[in-house]
């Protein structure tokens, strides 16, 4: 039976939910980095909401901080991925976890200018 024939569109929701917070629990336990992202988060959440003078403001720091943890998230899934399929080193592999670290990379930058710009204006 095909998941689409198994489940409708509102009952692979909560499944679906579900997987999420399981990845989700499973990076927090086992990724140092997206460990330090969350408390960056939780620190930086009451800061942003202190500091921004409306709500696109709020929303552009609070997304410079959610896109390293999107980036985090991506970059470890394709980090387990190429450890799934061979520990060996190939330079396909390579590549694939190089450009998953620049995806990491390329969002602190975002967070960087966002954040750095806003504490610029404040002073």
């Amino acid at each position: 039976m095909t998941e689409k024939l198994k489940y409708g569109h509102f009952e692979r929701f909560g499944p679906a939910i579900k997987n999420s917070f399981v990845g989700l629990k499973a990076a927090y336990n086992n990724e140092i980095a997206f460990r330090q992202e969350v408390y960056l988060f939780l620190l930086l959440f009451p800061v942003a909401l202190y500091i921004a003078d409306n709500f696109i403001e709020f929303a552009l720091l609070m997304s410079a901080i959610m896109g390293i943890m999107i980036a985090e998230l991506l970059n470890s899934a394709v980090e387990a991925a190429i450890d799934r399929i061979s520990l060996e080193h190939h330079e396909l592999s390579g590549l694939a976890k190089d450009l998953g670290s620049a995806a990491v990379f390329v969002a602190i930058c975002y967070f960087i200018l966002v954040w750095g710009y806003k504490i610029y204006t404040l002073f």
